[in-house]
């Protein structure tokens, strides 16, 4: 359940219903209807945006939404390092990269708008993206951060969560079994009367996964209630939570025990959105909190740390944000943003555990940190002959209370020669301020480092044709990223420094064709050349084909991954391989529809690995029944 970067109200896309939607789905307009706090129409901007829609989501019966985005979004990759989990400490699991750019937490994950990075150490918390109660994901491939600031830096992952549409009482609930001991258990509910409506959900995720010693547990909790307070206004409020436990085995040229990881996620939001003929708009206040304990793990045969780590951390802040449309084809949007985010890490003893190297004793290693930031930012698109021709331009100024100003800059136009045919232009500036690990925790901090940032040229085209059945696209793009920080050794000793630099460039194509009535096919291919010979987890190729066939009531699925030329850490070589997953699904037609599914993945039992010494599973089965009502 969730939300994205470049926000959607898609209330006045009136005059841009001509242009081809973005997105390896076709979605009606009435599906776009968005409720959720919105900076500035994505469909009125130069960026290239991938929507993942309910349906994708839904028919892929996965309970995490990061493979989803992966099969989906062409240019867009995520690191594993087993069946089920992700993790935060350690084993470079849940890393997103958007055209090779991302470890370190540059691609920003929202809820509804809520940032949802850890306000401590900066990272995503990939095992809190859960598929179920979510309506659609909207990705932006590039910099969002005139809008979002800091951690938009690669682009931007923006989870919307289901609003209830209809009156009185639905919802649905699945239960899955499968390989490795694992069950998924999923219910969401909604109800709306007048001018009210509440969505509630919840999840249980449960595996052994595929590797001793890397079990994994994890629960969410949704709920989201919102009033039309009257034709122009409308006030919400949801509330997300996540509990999970993981273990990790470590690698197996490095093997470790004890090592597990317990989190606690929180985030909540207050919203009020307004929509009237010339103006639209909102504010929004938010929270995301989290409590951590780990076990760093020893390696075996040597004695286990005699301490617990512990974290608390917050990032909250608000958003005022206006569009207004002062004469013909003109929108302009100006918004104000402040967030404060920071938190607390310790050291606690374990009972009867003797560390020799310290000879038993304990280092509490406690420390307080928070930064602020507040910024400002302007937002101008005019169109020209009936919108056959679009001008974009903004800037974002944001002021941090470590390291000063920042100016932010994006340029662009939208091209419609035809109906139903789009070509976009746009030059964004996108950063990431430093966290509170690299400026103030640990050995090589430094309390002077300045935001990485990074500058994005990007060409794209989209056409619909064959009255909707056949979508195609393509983009070009060139990134050049300065300032990156890395840890060099100054004087003796370790320091982190913005030295880094890298130049990255590519072209994506994708296409969505319905060549039946009950038949679709899907291709999505990614090409990326970067001179930055040590990324890792972004492929130099990546193509994903997806053929789907529904007669009747049954529905079959059959997806190819290939993966070409991936840096996961083995410093001989690179990894390629390719996997075959299968989905066949029957829906009983009674008066609550009865779906049964079975979900096969790496059909031909591939051995091959993501990060490098985390062997991911040979074939697996999961298998399940899921009730709407």
């Amino acid at each position: 359940m969730k939300s994205l970067s470049l926000g959607f109200s898609i209330a006045i896309l009136g005059t841009s219903l001509s242009v081809a939607q973005n997105v390896n789905d076709t979605v009606s307009l009435s599906e776009l209807l968005v409720t959720a706090p919105v900076k500035v129409e994505v469909a009125l901007t130069p960026m290239d945006v991938t929507v993942v829609s309910s349906e994708q989501i839904e028919k892929s019966t996965e309970s995490s939404l990061l493979p989803i985005l992966q099969n989906h979004v062409p240019g867009l990759f995520v690191s594993e390092r087993g069946m089920e989990g992700y993790g935060v400490s350690g084993g470079s699991a849940g890393t997103v990269n958007i055209r090779g750019v991302g470890s370190g937490n540059k691609v920003l994950f929202m809820i509804d708008g809520m940032p949802q990075w850890a306000g401590m150490f900066g990272h995503s918390n990939a095992d809190t993206y859960v598929a179920n109660g979510v309506e659609r994901v909207e990705v932006v491939k590039g910099p969002s951060s005139i809008l979002y600031g800091s951690n938009a830096m690669a682009g931007s992952v923006n989870i919307i969560t289901k609003r209830q549409r209809q009156d009185g009482f639905t919802g649905k609930a699945r239960a899955m079994f499968g390989s490795y001991y694992t069950s998924k258990f999923n219910l969401m509910t909604g109800f709306k009367k007048d001018k009210f409506s509440a969505v509630v959900a919840g999840q249980l995720d449960r595996s052994n996964n595929n590797r001793p010693g890397s079990d994994f547990w994890l629960a969410n909790e949704y709920i989201q209630l919102q009033y039309s307070a009257s034709s122009h206004w409308n006030v919400g409020t949801n509330v997300d939570m996540t509990q999970s436990t993981a273990n990790n085995p470590g690698t197996i040229q490095d093997p470790l025990e004890n090592m597990w990881t317990n989190i606690f996620r929180g985030t909540a939001q207050l919203y009020a959105n307004n929509h009237y003929d010339k103006v639209h708009g909102g504010v929004q206040a938010y929270i995301n909190w989290g409590k951590h304990k780990l076990d760093d793990g020893n390696t075996p045969g040597t004695p286990e740390k005699n301490y617990l780590f512990n974290l608390t951390d917050y990032n909250m802040g608000f958003a005022l944000f206006e569009t207004i449309n002062p004469w013909i084809d003109n929108d302009l949007s100006v918004g104000l943003d402040f967030q404060h985010w920071g938190g607390h890490i310790w050291n606690t003893p374990k009972e009867n555990v003797y560390d020799p190297e310290t000879d038993g004793a304990f280092n509490p290693s406690e420390a307080w940190h928070h930064e602020n930031e507040v910024a400002g930012y302007l937002i101008m698109q005019q169109g020209f002959l009936h919108n056959i021709l679009s001008l974009n331009a903004g800037v974002r100024l944001q002021h941090n209370s470590q390291y000063g100003n920042i100016w932010v800059p994006q340029a662009g136009f939208i091209i419609r020669p035809v109906q139903q045919s789009e070509i976009k232009f746009s030059f964004s500036k996108g950063f990431r301020s430093p966290n509170i690990r690299e400026l103030y925790l640990y050995r090589p901090a430094n309390s002077d480092l300045k935001p990485e940032y990074m500058l994005n040229y990007e060409l794209s085209y989209r056409q619909t044709v064959c009255e909707g059945k056949l979508n195609y696209g393509a983009a070009l793009y060139f990134i050049d990223g300065k300032d990156m920080i890395q840890t060099q050794m100054i004087d003796g000793s370790p320091m982190n420094v913005n030295t880094g630099k890298f130049k990255n460039k590519g072209f994506e194509l994708d296409a969505t064709w319905h060549f039946h009535s009950k038949w679709q096919l899907y291709a999505g291919y990614a090409y990326l050349h970067t001179d930055n010979k040590n990324v890792l987890y972004a492929p130099k190729n990546k193509l994903d084909i997806s053929l789907a066939f529904s007669p009747d009531n049954f529905e079959f699925n059959l997806e190819n991954s290939n993966i070409w030329s991936l840096n996961n850490g083995n410093p001989d070589s690179t990894v390629s391989y390719s996997l075959f997953n299968f989905r066949a699904a029957y829906t009983y037609p009674y008066k609550v529809p009865v779906t049964f599914f079975v979900k096969l993945d790496n059909i031909f039992n591939k051995k091959y690995e993501v990060v490098y010494g985390c062997p991911m599973p040979g074939i697996t089965v999961m298998g399940g029944v899921e009730l709407k009502f």
